[in-house]
């Protein structure tokens, strides 16, 4: 079978070339960043001070970590490395969190985005027959835009949805026969649920593919939702710091996302020591930018977590692949002493047939002692059976939960379209316990 490529030259490039070009790129980064004050500073105290002090790949570990907090600093261009007058485009992060942070693009910096999400389209086997709907939100947030202008360099039709409006993405979908959908998968299993109230069969539909991220998500579900469109679901990594999607992507075989070696180094270390992990070892990625000239990022902590997938790819590409994700290291939760991730929770659920579509994971106090709930929504007909059902169903998913992350959670279980529904990025956790 023919490996659909979108520059073949590049993904199937020898790794020993793969290397001479990343190199290559570090000193032109290296040379963007000592234009900005911030990276100057951080150089010459790693013995940095020009391009051609980086004479090998290795020499990067020499230079410190760039973190979130160094772009808050840095707000709101301090690290910019170009003229203002060389910009054409900015994001920034919601700074719901404290203050954002910006990333700055140059019309070269958009045009090497476009071409990476080009190659992550292609790579799934979708192309410029396809009729593609977007319904991520478009404006500051990353993922509206990136991929659309990677569909529209590819050749597809797009319909740039955006967010929300539930009744008129179906519309959509049935009039145009949209073939591929780019969602976040909580809203692809609520659009699932909608179908029924719209009035609309799956067999009216023209989708086989659905590209989904912008959350952390287990294999259970990207098996749900290829169960429930009778579709291929394909996993999606990237982050606003690395210019959005198009940081790494799974091809037709899944078999992990190739991350695109030429416009970024991956390393994986350990986020207590700092130091590398072991390939096949889980632990944080850090990125740094080999092809953005505006907003030049060395080592960034993305606080992403994962781990390198040994051997090749059936594909072919030479490009290293990265693990599902299996959330932030920000993310986990400590109930009572004990290291939760969402993302463990949600494989277990998934896995449960009875279980619906949404969820919601709450922790509070009672006295000393944190309390877990986890609140699933279950099929319609379960409640007007026998109660005793309910409670059998209730105490399993509780034992199954148990077993998993060492903690025996209160269960309750939910009508369809009772939980919280996000249209967005899906806020699975609430966090009542008192800050200290």
């Amino acid at each position: 079978m023919k490996v659909p490529a979108w520059n073949p030259a590049v993904e199937f490039m020898a790794r020993e070339a793969l290397e001479r070009v990343q190199l290559a790129g570090l000193r032109q980064t290296v040379a963007w960043a000592l234009r900005t004050p911030f990276y100057r500073r951080r150089l010459a105290e790693a013995g940095v001070r020009h391009p051609e002090d980086i004479s090998a790949l290795r020499d990067l570990r020499h230079i410190p970590y760039t973190t979130k907090d160094d772009l808050r600093a840095a707000y709101p261009d301090g690290l910019l490395a170009v003229d203002r007058e060389q910009v054409v485009r900015l994001h920034t992060s919601s700074g719901t969190t404290g203050m954002p942070t910006v990333i700055y693009h140059s019309r070269q910096d958009l045009d090497g985005w476009t071409e990476l999400v080009a190659r992550c389209i292609v790579a799934t086997g979708a192309g410029s027959r396809d009729v593609f709907q977007n319904m991520t939100n478009y404006g500051l947030f990353t993922g509206g835009l990136g991929l659309h202008y990677g569909a529209e360099r590819v050749g597809m039709l797009v319909i740039p949805a955006s967010s929300g409006n539930t009744s008129r993405q179906v519309q959509l979908m049935k009039n145009f026969q949209t073939t591929v959908l780019h969602a976040t998968p909580s809203y692809l299993l609520h659009l699932h649920a909608a179908l029924a109230s719209e009035g609309v069969d799956r067999e009216q539909l023209a989708l086989r593919k659905a590209f989904i991220g912008a959350e952390p998500h287990s294999e259970e579900t990207r098996r749900k939702i290829e169960q429930l469109f009778g579709i291929d679901a394909y996993n999606s990594y990237g982050l606003s710091e690395m210019n959005g999607p198009g940081v790494a992507f799974e091809c037709q075989y899944k078999t992990g996302l190739h991350l695109w070696e030429d416009a970024y180094v991956l390393e994986v270390i350990d986020p207590r020591s700092l130091q590398p992990c072991a390939e096949g070892e889980t632990g944080e990625i850090v990125l740094t930018t080999l092809q953005r000239q505006a907003t030049p990022l060395l080592r960034y902590r993305t606080r992403d977590l994962s781990h390198l997938v040994s051997g090749h790819c059936p594909c072919g590409r030479s490009h290293r692949r990265l693990a599902r994700l299996t959330g932030r290291s920000d993310d986990m939760l400590i109930i009572n002493g004990v290291n939760v991730f969402p993302s463990q929770i949600e494989d277990v659920l998934m896995k449960t047939p009875e279980v619906g579509t949404n969820y919601l994971i709450q922790i509070d106090k009672r006295g000393s002692l944190d309390r877990l709930a986890v609140k699933t929504e279950i099929y319609a007909k379960l409640f007007t059976g026998d109660p005793r059902t309910l409670d059998d169903l209730r105490e399993r998913i509780a034992e199954q939960l148990r077993a998993a992350i060492l903690v025996k959670p209160a269960v309750e279980l939910h009508e369809p379209g009772s939980l919280p529904v996000s249209e967005g990025k899906a806020r699975r956790v609430i966090d009542l316990r008192p800050a200290f």
